[in-house]
């Protein structure tokens, strides 16, 4: 893993494509990800954005945005303005945090950038924030999210794509299932707002079971299929992983869309009214 040093001119992005109704902004703590050659990474739409690679494998480099918290607060009553002005003042100023890394990698216990950027936030608090994470360790910073919760709509985002902790013939998780569920339980039971986003869904082997447990360690569910989920309409960019055929020889009906209606039918049943599906989901559109 080569580890880089960068101090970011901007770190708030005006939102586009499958984030424009989900938040205003994006904000990425971090360029690449450390979690880019485990299970979450294999899919990982990044991978193919190569602005962001610069041609280097996904999975092998992590720039570190050293000023990220101090650039927020630069930017921030810009973008505040810029995020009502939009809408004539209907909208909020709403970030998601993260869609292009991981913002709370190994690595983060060593440079802290996502915790100084939601220290930044307390000074400078959006309208809402979305934390997206696939790592038990979004729970470490519980007593600071208590504080964030008073000052703006806080959303924790933690994806759990399948309740089996290896698939065959993809590499493992960079965070086990179990020790996800745990984490989401901590900050369910601590009455902050808990989403498990089931992206991209993958084989589940017990579907009642996984979903009755969600239910029990978070307030919400969405669940969100690779095809029309990895920013192609039928999922070309997947297609060329080696996602779909480990899927296939494990659940083949789980390459299809109609799994995706199967598994939501089954959420429904133990999270009614609390279920969402692709972009909607993550806008916090619930049926």
């Amino acid at each position: 893993m080569e580890i880089t040093y960068h101090r970011a001119r901007s770190i708030l992005t005006r939102t586009g494509g499958y984030l424009k109704g989900v938040s205003s902004h994006s904000l990425q703590p971090y360029r690449g990800c450390s979690f880019g050659s485990s299970l979450c990474g294999v899919a990982c739409y990044v991978r193919h954005n190569r602005w962001l690679t610069r041609g280097q494998p996904w999975g092998s480099f992590l720039e570190v945005r050293d000023n990220a918290a101090e650039v927020y607060l630069t930017q921030v009553e810009r973008e505040r303005r810029w995020a009502r002005e939009r809408t004539q003042g209907t909208g909020d100023f709403s970030i998601f945090l993260s869609s292009s890394t991981e913002p709370f990698l190994p690595q983060e216990r060593r440079f802290r950038i996502t915790r100084q950027v939601l220290e930044a936030m307390l000074e400078e608090p959006p309208d809402r924030l979305i934390l997206q994470s696939h790592s038990h360790a979004l729970a470490e910073y519980l007593p600071l999210y208590r504080e964030l919760a008073r000052s703006c709509r806080l959303k924790l985002h933690l994806s759990i794509e399948t309740d089996r902790e290896r698939l065959p013939g993809l590499p493992p998780s960079g965070s086990s299932v179990e020790r996800r569920f745990e984490a989401a339980r901590a900050l369910h039971e601590a009455s902050l707002e808990v989403v498990i986003t089931v992206s991209p869904l993958l084989p589940i082997a017990e579907p009642d079971a996984f979903f009755a447990r969600i239910a029990a360690s978070a307030g919400a569910v969405v669940l969100d299929h690779f095809i029309g989920g990895d920013g192609t309409p039928d999922g070309r960019r997947t297609r060329a992983t080696p996602l779909p055929a480990a899927m296939a020889g494990i659940e083949p009906a789980s390459t299809n869309l109609a799994y995706l209606d199967a598994m939501a039918a089954v959420a429904r049943r133990y999270l009614p009214g609390r279920v969402g599906v692709g972009p909607d989901g993550f806008a916090g559109r619930y049926s």
